[in-house]
């Protein structure tokens, strides 16, 4: 159960969308119902996703496809999470990605320059254009010591038939092949992440909630963070696999629509902010 005194705290939702608000292209059931919810008790929300295939952009663009009108700032990916954190640490370095041109995108815009042969640092992300070629680039650079981050952990990507391979099972092959986990993943179940998205909402890390289909990643982020965790049973996880998690969820519902109809009853009318 979770605490009525912690939902009271809570000032931003972070939202998961793969699983939770949509497979593929078909909204799940009580979406639109959620997001009037959070709109009239004046909630703060963001768009939390691992997912580093897409930008930011893209994920606007797809949700107001399907009818939920959404701005590039209220998403947030591991990619950018990612390209934001490393720009602190290598302002202008040299970078061998190895993602989609939405995740290199990320990365030139903040001034870093994509370099195959000579880079200063390596980012592994979700990339559904991998070749053979890139895994050898990668696991080169990996073997020759360069500071190498992932994006984020997700083994599978759920999709409207089934899963497809996610960056964990790159991560393993990399392992396997080079002798080396990354030296730091940025998405979740990292705080880094929840920490940006605390940021952007002008929030402190304390009032945010997580909402989520995954474990590993959705509901652990509430272990790393400190923050109250949902777990919706629409995408990666099923309820048999809760009572052994090492991290479980404080509440656990069938889908948005339940989640929407807890908080309708649940959270006050109004909020005022700082």
């Amino acid at each position: 159960m979770l605490d009525p005194n912690r939902l009271a705290a809570v000032r931003c939702f972070l939202l998961d969308m793969d699983g939770t608000f949509y497979l593929g292209d078909q909204l799940i059931e009580g979406v639109h119902r959620m997001m009037d919810v959070l709109t009239s008790r004046e909630q703060r929300f963001i768009f939390l996703t691992n997912n580093s295939s897409k930008d930011a952009r893209q994920y606007s663009e797809k949700l107001t496809r399907l009818g939920l009108p959404t701005g590039v700032e209220r998403v947030l990916t591991s990619g950018a999470a990612t390209a934001a954190h490393l720009q602190d640490a290598y302002p202008g370095a040299r970078v061998y990605v190895v993602g989609t041109p939405a995740l290199e995108g990320e990365f030139t815009s903040r001034g870093f320059t994509l370099d195959d042969d000579a880079p200063d640092l390596v980012v592994l992300g979700f990339d559904t254009g991998l070749t053979y070629a890139k895994l050898w680039t990668l696991c080169n650079h990996v073997r020759a010591g360069r500071p190498y981050f992932a994006t984020h952990p997700d083994f599978t990507c759920v999709t409207d038939t089934g899963y497809m391979p996610d960056i964990g099972a790159t991560i393993a092959f990399v392992r396997g092949a080079a002798g080396r986990d990354p030296d730091l993943v940025i998405g979740k179940p990292n705080r880094i992440i929840a920490e940006q998205a605390a940021a952007r909402a002008g929030v402190p890390v304390s009032a945010l909630c997580m909402i989520g289909d995954q474990l590993d990643t959705d509901i652990a982020l509430g272990a790393s963070a400190g923050i109250p965790t949902m777990l919706v049973l629409t995408g990666e996880t099923s309820l048999e696999r809760v009572a052994g998690a090492p991290h479980p969820p404080d509440l656990v519902f069938p889908n948005i629509g339940a989640v929407a109809e807890y908080l309708a009853v649940n959270l006050p009318e109004r909020r005022d902010y700082p």
